[in-house]
C-alpha cells in the first residue's frame, strides 16, 4: 500500500472564488509485480479461480527470456540522453554519435524535437529498440537480447513523461551523477519506480569529472532512497584517467578500446593499484546481498564463500524482487563501461514474464483482478500509454501485455466499447518508424489512426478486461494566455491537441474574467507549450498571471430614495423605490451573504413588481463601481415606494433598483476584498527557515509549524495574488524537494494602497462618459 502524498492542487477553482476543501490524493496503484515468491503465494487467493490460465509455449519462453523493456531516468543533466546515444551506437542502431549540445548542431538521436536540441534538454520521452549480444555472468556465453528503451526527461515539469513510461516498463536504469549524487528529481523518480514496482539498476555516470566519488553516491542511495545497493564495478583510474572497470561478479578487468570505445577488452589480471579496493568492495557486495537474499545469507552463516554464479543469481533475484539495486560505474561521454551496463540490463532486470501484471474483469460485480500472461495465443490486452500528433494523424504508443496485435485487425476500446481497425502498425526509433505486420506480448509499438485517450485498454473483443491507468499529478501553476492579434482556429486546435497529449496540461475559461487559463507542472512546462504554439501552429501568444477573484463589500448603512422617470411617445416608465442597504455577514440558513428583503405594506408597490426589484438588486451586485468586481456581504431592505397605473412595469422597477443602489454605493464606504489561501508546505527540516522566509515575503501569516521525522509541515495564510510563481521559488529554496498545497479560506480587505491602485486601474478601463 502506498503512503498517501499531499499533491499541489490547481489554482483554477481559487480564481473562480469557489470554496473547496483540500483533497489529499491517495495514490494506490495496482501492484504489477510480486516482491517475491512468498508474496505471490499470498496474493494468489485474491485472484478469481475461474479466470482462464494461459500457458507460455516454448516459442513464447524463448522470445520473452531474451526480451527487456527498460527506461532511462534521472535528475536533470545526469547524462540520460548521452547514455542512450552510446547504447544505440554500440548496439548498431545508429552509425555515429552526436552530443546533446554538440558543435555539429545535429543533436542526440533521442532528442528529435527542434526545441530539445536548442535547449539541450529532453522534453518528450522517446522510444527505440535495439539488439545486444550480452555476455552472461553465469555461463560467460554470448546471447542475443532484444531491448526496448524509453529515454525520459529529467526536469520535474515533464514528470508525466516519466510516469507513463514507468507504468509500462519492466525495469529501469537510474542514472546518477558521480559528483552531485542523489538529487531532488532522483527521489521523485525513485517514488515513481516504487509506485509501479519497477526494478532498477543504478548507473553512476560522469566518473571522469573532477570530484567524482561513487562511494558517497552509493551511501546516498542506501540512506536517501532507502534501498539496499552495492557496487558491482570498481573504477580503474580516477577522474580524467578513467580507463575501465573491474567486474566484481566475474572478477575481470574490463577496458574500452578502439574508436569511441567500441571494442571491449576483458582481462583476468586485475591492476595492482585497485586490487585491495576491489576485494573490499566485493566483500561489501556479498554483505549487502546477504541482508536481502536468503541463499547468500545461509552461505555466510555457514562461513562459505559464494561463487561468481551464486552472486550473479542472487543479484538477479534481489533486483527483480525490488530489494536491491546493483550499481554500475562509468562515463557515457568518455565511452567507458557502457557495454558492461548493457550486460547488466540483460542479466539482472526482469523479463515480461517475471512481471505480475493484472487487469480488471469489468463483467464481474466487483471487477476482480485477473492475471495476464504474455502468451502469443492468449486474447489480446494492450494499454495505450502515450498519444502524439504526427504527420499522419494521431500516433498511439501501446504496450502489448497479452496476445498478438496484427496490422489490419480489429480491436475494441474497453472504455468506449468501440470497435476500431488498426490500419498501420510501427515500431518507433525516436522520430523514425519501422512498419511491422504484427507484434507479440511484452513488446512496445505504436499505431496510427486509432482514436483513443491516454490510459485506454484495448482487447480483441473476447474479454472485458480493463487495466488501471497511470497516476497523473495535479497542475501547480496557471497562466492567462491570449493570441497576439486576431484569434485563429489554430489557437484552440493547438490547445486541444496539447491537452489530449499531456494529461498534466489543463485549459479552462475563467467564468468571471473570460480569460483562457492554462495550467501545468511549472513555468518551463507552460513556456515550452507557448513556444510550440508559435512554431508548430504559427500562433504567437502572450501570457500573464491570471486575474484574481477580488470582491467588493460595503462597510456602513446608507438610505436611498430614487425615482426613475422616462417619458417617450407612448407609455413611459415610472418607478420609485425607498429603503436602505447595510452590511451583512454570511447567513448559514440561506447559505449566502447577500439578501433582498421587502417591508412594503399597503400595496405601495404592487407585489408583482417586487421580484423585479430583487432581480435589479442582484444584477447591481454583479459589478461594483469601485473595481468592477462582484459585491458581497450586502443586504437591501425595500421599505416604501410608489407606482403609476400606466407607466410602471417590471423593467421600470428593475432599472430603478439598480440606479438607486449605484447612486448611494459610494456613501456605504465600499472596500475591496482579496482571496486568502490556506497554504501547507512540506519540505525537509533543513529548509525550514528558508520556507518560512519565503512565505513572509509574500505577506503570509504563519499559523503552525510542525517537525515530523526528517521533514516539517508549515501552515500559513497567504493572499492568492502573492502566490503566483511560488512553486518555482519553493523549488529553488528547497532544491526541488518541497511541495505545497493550498485551498481557499476567505476574502479579507486589501491594503489601502492596493485598493487605490485597483480602483485607478479600473477607472482607466471605463469609457469617458462613465468616469
Amino acid at each position: 500500500m502506498q503512503v498517501p502524498r499531499r499533491v499541489p492542487t490547481p489554482w483554477g477553482w481559487a480564481l473562480k472564488g469557489t470554496r473547496l476543501s483540500r483533497t489529499c490524493l491517495n495514490v494506490s496503484c495496482m501492484g504489477r509485480r510480486a516482491a517475491s515468491a512468498a508474496a505471490m503465494a499470498r496474493k494468489a487467493p485474491d485472484l478469481p479461480s475461474e479466470s482462464p490460465k494461459y500457458e507460455l509455449s516454448e516459442a513464447d519462453m524463448k522470445r520473452i527470456n531474451f526480451q527487456r523493456n527498460i527506461g532511462v531516468s534521472a535528475h536533470i543533466d545526469s547524462g540520460k540522453t548521452t547514455l542512450t546515444e552510446r547504447i544505440l551506437y554500440y548496439t548498431g542502431r545508429i552509425r555515429e554519435i552526436h552530443e546533446v549540445r554538440g558543435r555539429d548542431a545535429v543533436g542526440a538521436k533521442m532528442d528529435s524535437m527542434e526545441l530539445e536540441r536548442e535547449k539541450g534538454i529532453t522534453i518528450q520521452s522517446a522510444a527505440t529498440f535495439c539488439d545486444w549480444n550480452s555476455s552472461s555472468p553465469i555461463t560467460g556465453d554470448k546471447e542475443k537480447y532484444a531491448i526496448n528503451i524509453i529515454d525520459t526527461p529529467g526536469h520535474v515539469d515533464f514528470t508525466i513523461e516519466v510516469e507513463r513510461a514507468l507504468r509500462v516498463l519492466d525495469g529501469a536504469i537510474l542514472v546518477l551523477c558521480a559528483v552531485a549524487g542523489v538529487q531532488s528529481q532522483t527521489t521523485t523518480v525513485d517514488r515513481q519506480m516504487r509506485r509501479y514496482n519497477v526494478p532498477r539498476i543504478s548507473f553512476i555516470n560522469k566518473m571522469d569529472r573532477p570530484g567524482a566519488n561513487p562511494w558517497r553516491v552509493i551511501n546516498q542511495i542506501r540512506t536517501k532512497l532507502k534501498i539496499a545497493a552495492a557496487a558491482v564495478h570498481v573504477p580503474i583510474g580516477v577522474e580524467d584517467e578513467l580507463r575501465g572497470v573491474v567486474d566484481l561478479v566475474r572478477w575481470k578487468a574490463v577496458y574500452n578500446e578502439g574508436e569511441k570505445g567500441i571494442d571491449v577488452v576483458e582481462s583476468d589480471e586485475i591492476p595492482a593499484d585497485v586490487m585491495e579496493l576491489a576485494k573490499e568492495k566485493r566483500s561489501e557486495l556479498i554483505e549487502q546481498l546477504a541482508e536481502v537474499d536468503e541463499q547468500i545469507g545461509d552461505l555466510i552463516l555457514c562461513d562459505e564463500t559464494p561463487t561468481n554464479v551464486q552472486i550473479a543469481e542472487a543479484i538477479r533475484r534481489a533486483t527483480v524482487g525490488l530489494k536491491f539495486s546493483p550499481v554500475f560505474l562509468g562515463s557515457a561521454i568518455k565511452n567507458t563501461a557502457v557495454q558492461p551496463l548493457l550486460d547488466g540490463v540483460c542479466s539482472y532486470l526482469a523479463n515480461p514474464a517475471e512481471s505480475t501484471v493484472t487487469a480488471h474483469d469489468t463483467t464481474q460485480p466487483a471487477a476482480p483482478p485477473v492475471p495476464l500472461t504474455p502468451a502469443a495465443e492468449a486474447p489480446l490486452v494492450a494499454l495505450a500509454f502515450k498519444l502524439e500528433e504526427g504527420r499522419f494523424g494521431q500516433l498511439t504508443y501501446m504496450r502489448v501485455y497479452q496476445g498478438t496485435l496484427k496490422k489490419g485487425s480489429h480491436v475494441f476500446n474497453a472504455r468506449t466499447d468501440k470497435k476500431v481497425k488498426v490500419p498501420r502498425l510501427v515500431r518507433m526509433h525516436s522520430n523514425e518508424m519501422e512498419d511491422i505486420d504484427s507484434i507479440g506480448p511484452g513488446e512496445i509499438c505504436a499505431v496510427f489512426g486509432v482514436e483513443c485517450s491516454s490510459g485506454d485498454t484495448f482487447t480483441d473483443g473476447t474479454t472485458s478486461f480493463s487495466m488501471t491507468s497511470m497516476y497523473v499529478p495535479e497542475p501547480v501553476i496557471s497562466l492567462a494566455i491570449k493570441p497576439i492579434g486576431q484569434e485563429t482556429p489554430n489557437f484552440s486546435r493547438a490547445l486541444s491537441r496539447f491537452q489530449k497529449e499531456d494529461p498534466t496540461f489543463k485549459v479552462h475559461i475563467d467564468p468571471e474574467s473570460k480569460e483562457t487559463i492554462i495550467s501545468g507542472m511549472g513555468e518551463l512546462h507552460l513556456e515550452i507549450y507557448v513556444e510550440r504554439m508559435r512554431r508548430e501552429y504559427n500562433v504567437a501568444c502572450s501570457t500573464g498571471k491570471p486575474r484574481v477573484a477580488y470582491r467588493e463589500t460595503i462597510t456602513q448603512r446608507a438610505d436611498f430614495h430614487f425615482t426613475h422617470k422616462k417619458q417617450t411617445g407612448g407609455a413611459g416608465q415610472f418607478a420609485r423605490v425607498i429603503g436602505y442597504v447595510e452590511p451583512m455577514v454570511f447567513d448559514p440558513e440561506i447559505g449566502r451573504d447577500t439578501q433582498f428583503e421587502s417591508l412594503i405594506m399597503g400595496g405601495a408597490i404592487p407585489s408583482n413588481y417586487i421580484p423585479a426589484c430583487e432581480k435589479g438588486f442582484f444584477e447591481a451586485l454583479g459589478k461594483g463601481t469601485l473595481s468592477g468586481n462582484p459585491i458581497v456581504g450586502c443586504r437591501m431592505v425595500l421599505q416604501d415606494g410608489s407606482y403609476h397605473v400606466v407607466d410602471s412595469s417590471e423593467l421600470a422597477f428593475r432599472i430603478a433598483t439598480i440606479s438607486a443602489f449605484r447612486e448611494i454605493y459610494t456613501q456605504t464606504r465600499p472596500i475591496i476584498l482579496e482571496p486568502i489561501m490556506t497554504v501547507e508546505v512540506i519540505a525537509p527540516s533543513e529548509f525550514q527557515s528558508a520556507v518560512i522566509g519565503s512565505l513572509n515575503q509574500r505577506r503570509g501569516t504563519i499559523l503552525d509549524s510542525e517537525v515530523r521525522d526528517e521533514e516539517f509541515v508549515c501552515t500559513a495564510e497567504v493572499p492568492l495574488n502573492d502566490m503566483f510563481g511560488y512553486s518555482s521559488q519553493l523549488r529553488g529554496v528547497t532544491q526541488g524537494k518541497g511541495e505545497f498545497s493550498m485551498e481557499y479560506k476567505t476574502h479579507l480587505p486589501v491594503l489601502p494602497n492596493v485598493q487605490k491602485e485597483l480602483a485607478e486601474a479600473y477607472r482607466k478601463t471605463l469609457p469617458q462618459a462613465k468616469k
